[in-house]
């Protein structure tokens, strides 16, 4: 058997090693590395695939988010609504701008923001919601996208662990995550179901003006050379990276699919275990699987991780801290404000291996050694 991985990275660049080759030996041989034609090219080819007029790209998921709510020209005081269970790079943007950061609740099944707790969020303040599409699958954007008509709201989309899944509307129309609100943000981290070989990132938009005001301020704030009308930011995709994306781009639906057959595998070998829980992809959604997160109860998560710790299966908590926890965010949090199901998934969530190159005998061997935890 394969030594088991989080993430094989290795396995799936030697599929598609002289593509990858050939595209790096063709920016260095141009010596275009920094804002070179496959920068270009690739945004236009990831504004095709999602069905939006522009993309951007920029350093990092990170500063994706960051000039996003740049761009939204929001004041230092304005609210913003996002969620209490997930990555710090979400929420670490809203308070390095200036701007407050409001967090709220989960729903316990998806992971993802709770709409109801949203709703009882909004003050006057109020100016953006920032959504995650955590682990793979949708947010419930439909009722989001209502209240943020409703009462004059941006929407953000943080697509960095969905890029590629889709959400059905109750009309029956399907948008591809990242491409429903005000502005879309990815990350291209090597581990992300479109991921480069170091850093990167990208904003989406169909706004044209919001556009122009994005390329500006990844470029110092630059429209015309030398000429700043705003203060911006260096963050720009590297052309290497970019001409990476560009060979896995084509492949980015055949890697999600694989990761939907691992899935369901996982599915089948550990259903029926009383005390775990399989993940629940919603209705309205399409399930990528960034990650597979599997609710422990019954106290039982901690010994469970060290017993696949002890049969050498690598796993991992995202997240064992909530946000409101966390130190850094203890002055935008009063003592009144409840997180009860954040709190819960923090001590129940554990995550198995899940990339393109698992195969039947690695996912055999993994849910086995569950069952026997269990026995």
């Amino acid at each position: 058997m394969k030594q088991l991985q989080m993430v094989d990275l290795k396995s799936q660049y030697q599929r598609i090693k002289p593509e990858i080759d050939a595209a790096i030996q063709g920016v260095i041989d141009s010596c275009q590395f920094v804002k070179g034609g496959e920068v270009k090219t690739f945004e236009a080819e990831l504004a095709q695939y999602l069905g939006v007029k522009h993309v951007i790209g920029c350093g990092n998921g990170t500063d994706a988010l960051q000039v996003a709510l740049m761009a939204l020209g929001l004041k230092p005081g304005d609210e913003v609504i996002t969620t209490n269970f997930t990555f710090i790079a979400t929420v670490e943007v809203i308070a390095l701008l200036g701007l407050t950061p409001v967090l709220v609740d989960v729903d316990e099944q998806t992971f993802n923001i709770d709409i109801e707790a949203v709703k009882q969020a909004i003050t006057p303040r109020t100016k953006a919601i920032v959504p995650v599409h955590l682990f793979g699958q949708c947010a419930n954007m439909e009722p989001l996208l209502q209240l943020a008509e409703k009462h004059g709201l941006y929407v953000v989309e943080d697509t960095a662990q969905g890029l590629g899944a889709e959400y059905r509307f109750s009309n029956g129309s399907v948008r591809k995550a990242g491409t429903m609100g005000t502005i879309g943000c990815t990350s291209f981290f090597p581990s992300k179901n479109l991921g480069c070989y170091g850093d990167g990132g990208a904003l989406f938009t169909n706004d044209d003006q919001l556009a122009e005001q994005i390329r500006s301020l990844t470029n110092h704030g630059m429209k015309v050379r030398y000429h700043h009308d705003m203060i911006g930011v260096n963050s720009r995709l590297d052309t290497i990276q970019a001409a990476i994306l560009r060979v896995k781009l084509p492949h980015l639906d055949e890697y999600n699919r694989a990761r939907q057959s691992a899935a369901e595998k996982y599915n089948a070998a550990l259903a029926g275990i009383d005390g775990l829980e399989t993940p629940v992809t919603a209705s309205f959604s399409t399930h990528i699987f960034h990650q597979y997160t599997l609710k422990v109860k019954n106290g039982q998560r901690d010994a469970l991780k060290q017993h696949l710790d002890n049969e050498k299966i690598p796993c991992m908590i995202y997240y064992p801290i909530p946000l409101h926890a966390q130190k850094a965010f203890e002055p935008y949090v009063s003592e009144n404000q409840q997180f009860t199901v954040s709190e819960k998934l923090c001590g129940e969530v554990l995550s198995l291996p899940m990339h393109t190159e698992l195969d039947d005998e690695q996912i055999g061997f993994i849910t086995s050694a569950i069952r026997k935890f269990f026995v």
